[in-house]
């Protein structure tokens, strides 16, 4: 299933279709500010296992990240002291995921993790789609093709090698082909882990 939206205005009736495929436990394709990627509702374990066994990730080994909508939502599930919400204030909404201790509020399969990466993409699709499901979405960036771009940033050729895989790719418009920009904020001075299309001065 396609479904077209324009970032400027996101229709809420899609909007919602979307929705309710997430919690029916479906796995979407959707619009970052950097690349396409996988997405499911962070609540629904086996949505979760199967972006994982898609990607081939371990969730014992990587962080995997979660789509909030504000930073408010990010310290629903994460521990934020001063000088980190500072920072996050400062990049987000934008092409960065930020690496931080989760806390006792994250979901059940989530619990053994001692970190988590967040986003706030700069994109409206995909905050739409947060705010409307109300929680976090887990996601995971699909697979660059560095030989045919296209298949990578075209959603309808996402669409025809996904749609086997994917409930739904949602179409808005050309993706990108450079990944966020991350920051670990775990230990005393946040790090650059890699970088992408985010630019911190004096990192």
């Amino acid at each position: 299933m396609l479904i077209k939206l324009y970032e400027n205005n996101p229709n809420p009736k899609e909007i919602a279709k979307i929705v309710d495929i997430l919690r029916d436990g479906g796995i979407i394709i959707y619009p970052t500010d950097t690349l396409y990627a996988f997405g499911c509702d962070i609540h629904n374990s086996k949505s979760v296992e199967k972006i994982c066994r898609l990607k081939n990730i371990d969730p014992e080994k990587m962080p995997l990240s979660f789509v909030c909508s504000d930073i408010s939502h990010i310290s629903q599930y994460s521990n934020l002291n001063n000088a980190t919400f500072k920072l996050l204030k400062t990049c987000l909404p934008g092409p960065f995921t930020f690496l931080l201790k989760g806390n006792s509020s994250l979901p059940k399969m989530f619990k053994k993790k001692k970190e988590v990466g967040v986003r706030i993409p700069d994109n409206k699709i995909s905050l739409a789609i947060v705010e409307a499901l109300g929680n976090p979405l887990l996601s995971s960036s699909v697979f660059i093709n560095e030989e045919e771009p296209s298949f990578t940033t075209n959603p309808e050729l996402l669409e025809e090698t996904y749609r086997y895989i994917v409930d739904c790719v949602v179409d808005g418009g050309e993706g990108g082909i450079e990944g966020s920009t991350i920051i670990d904020c775990t230990g005393d001075e946040p790090e650059v882990k890699r970088k992408g299309k985010g630019i911190v001065i004096g990192y």
